[in-house]
């Protein structure tokens, strides 16, 4: 099998970073945007999205800072994804980088309109542009 590719995506989020980093981090924040439901027991998360379940366990929290996950299909590979906040020491923006995964460009492809459109309801939720 061929290597994974790797993405990073980059979204300005106007919104402080400690109340972002509980979207990203949490179970109640990431049921707000991210999947219908969000459940956690311990490091290992529960998605559902339409009645269907996907597992997850966080494998890097850095508080404040950084949630990275590997779904438990993908526990084999060194595949995950991460949510990680940056702040610009200039201008102060608030950013939000995700860092996923594709098979091969169309599964990219796929991959990138999926966070897309996820982190527009994520800024819709938060009141950000």
């Amino acid at each position: 099998m061929d290597e994974p590719i790797k993405f990073d995506l980059e979204f300005v989020i106007q919104v402080s970073p400690s109340l972002l980093y509980n979207y990203i981090a949490t179970p109640s924040g990431m049921s707000e945007w991210f999947a219908d439901n969000v459940n956690s027991r311990g490091e290992f998360f529960k998605f559902i999205w339409d009645g269907q379940e996907e597992k997850a366990k966080i494998i890097k929290r850095v508080s404040g800072e950084r949630a990275r996950f590997q779904w438990d299909y993908d526990e084999d590979t060194k595949k995950y994804f991460e949510l990680r906040i940056q702040v610009d020491e200039i201008t102060k923006d608030v950013s939000l980088i995700i860092t996923d995964f594709g098979d091969d460009d169309d599964e990219v492809e796929e991959q990138k309109m999926f966070w897309e459109n996820q982190i527009a309801g994520l800024k819709k939720v938060l009141g950000s542009r």
